[in-house]
């Protein structure tokens, strides 16, 4: 039997930020705002893994109102879930992410996203799908307001 979960985040960008996207710096004028890192990419994988696992979401296990978690490096965030995960009895079997923003372009830097990715989820590269989107001029993502992610996470129950 397969267990599916979906996780989906967004920022808004501001001045004096990095931004981060699957635990790698981009190289942008602007970052995303948030309590930790604002890594939009690993907040979605991180609530689709939840999701699936049926262990809740990321605001039950990292609060923003936690001062413990600001400015927290998403991946390692993330990481503490693959724990958690992997203690539960179950295995991921892959993950497929978009990224939806107007700029910066994400194709430069999407190879290093997902073997950043795969290597925090104990996975083969190939199993880690990273895309990318625009609003196509709509909307806050569109107007270049922010940023989003969506994730949909597979896992299987380990033998």
């Amino acid at each position: 039997m397969t267990l599916s979960g979906i996780g989906y985040d967004s920022h808004r960008f501001v001045a004096g930020r990095r931004l981060m996207l699957g635990g790698v710096e981009i190289p942008h004028e602007r970052g995303l705002h948030g309590h930790s890192d604002a890594d939009v990419l690993a907040h979605a994988v991180t609530d689709a893994l939840l999701g699936a696992a049926g262990l809740g979401d990321i605001g039950e296990h990292f609060p923003d109102s936690d001062e413990r978690f600001r400015d927290a490096d998403s991946m390692q965030l993330l990481g503490a879930i693959v724990t958690t995960v992997v203690a539960a009895g179950l295995q991921i079997v892959n993950v497929d992410c978009t990224v939806v923003m107007e700029e910066p372009k994400l194709g430069p830097h999407r190879a290093a996203i997902r073997e950043r990715l795969a290597g925090v989820l104990g996975l083969e590269t190939q199993r880690v799908n990273v895309k990318a989107s625009t609003g196509e001029g709509m909307g806050f993502v569109g107007r270049g307001e922010g940023a989003a992610a969506l994730a949909i996470v597979s896992l299987k129950r380990r033998d």
